[in-house]
């Protein structure tokens, strides 16, 4: 079992956990994944690590309460143990001086660009950070965003914050400075992934995603994570999760993404009916 030492509310449905995985704390680097289960019922849940403290033992992962478990997995108090806890799963950020790179995190990205964020500024990088979301109260983790960077960018759909509109016009807001970015590194929703992928393209820069499709080994075995790279077959957890993102399908791997939605809506019903049926008996 894996105790949670930390719990953080960073947004209404957003919460952030430090959990007692020791093992996994000594070996976890930037861009790595682990795949966590609170209970023998509990479906296995891929979530890219957030932080970690290689001293206290702790990694850091920051769930966003969407379907089900994810939901289940938020309610959890400090001094709560989640049943299984496995990684260091995927293959690392590669870390290097590049020059000036740009970090993009949109929503739950913001998250996993924080360590690769923060390691690349330690490398000896200019980062430029970009943070994206709906609204100004929607916006997590600022300023630990703030700490790992050189220079940061906010765009909010609704203005609320910063640049008003999507990352990309985050991204523009910086090119048209006139300044020159080697490689951006982008996570988020895959639309918003998708969007950054296509708009990079014609500027002929680097672009590198990092894939969240459907898992349940972790391992390979199961190939439900596959996606087309290149027009190659590629599998995020073993292969990624980083990738280029200018030779992503990342049409299929939308497709794919959407073939289960009718059991998540199922699961996400009973959730309500079960929450509903325990406030009755409270009442």
């Amino acid at each position: 079992m894996y105790k949670i030492i930390k719990k953080r509310q960073l947004a209404e449905t957003i919460a952030l956990f430090e959990i007692e995985a020791a093992e996994v704390a000594k070996k976890v680097q930037p861009g790595q994944f682990v795949i966590i289960r609170y209970d023998e019922q509990g479906e296995r849940i891929p979530l890219t690590v957030m932080d970690f403290d290689r001293v206290r033992g702790t990694v850091t992962i920051v769930v966003q309460g969407v379907g089900y478990s994810s939901t289940m997995i938020n309610q959890l108090r400090e001094g709560d143990e989640v049943l299984d806890f496995v990684g260091p799963l995927g293959t690392p950020t590669e870390i290097e001086k590049y020059g000036t790179v740009a970090c993009v995190g949109g929503g739950l990205g913001i998250a996993p660009i924080y360590p690769i964020a923060r390691a690349l500024k330690e490398a000896g990088n200019h980062v430029i950070s970009v943070l994206g979301s709906r609204s100004a109260e929607l916006l997590i983790l600022e300023e630990e965003m703030r700490s790992v960077s050189n220079e940061l960018v906010i765009a909010t759909n609704d203005g609320s914050a910063g640049v008003q509109g999507l990352v990309t016009d985050g991204l523009a807001h910086i090119l048209n400075q006139g300044k020159t970015i080697q490689v951006i590194w982008v996570i988020g929703p895959m639309i918003m992934m998708k969007a950054v992928a296509e708009y990079t393209r014609s500027l002929g820069i680097k672009t590198i995603v990092s894939m969240n499709p459907i898992m349940v080994d972790g391992t390979g075995m199961c190939g439900a994570c596959r996606i087309s790279v290149g027009g190659e077959t590629k599998f995020a957890c073993v292969d990624g999760p980083e990738f280029d993102g200018h030779l992503v399908d990342f049409t299929l791997a939308m497709q794919r993404l959407s073939y289960f939605k009718d059991e998540e809506n199922r699961a996400k019903a009973r959730l309500q009916c079960d929450q509903h049926d325990k406030g009755g008996r409270r009442a």
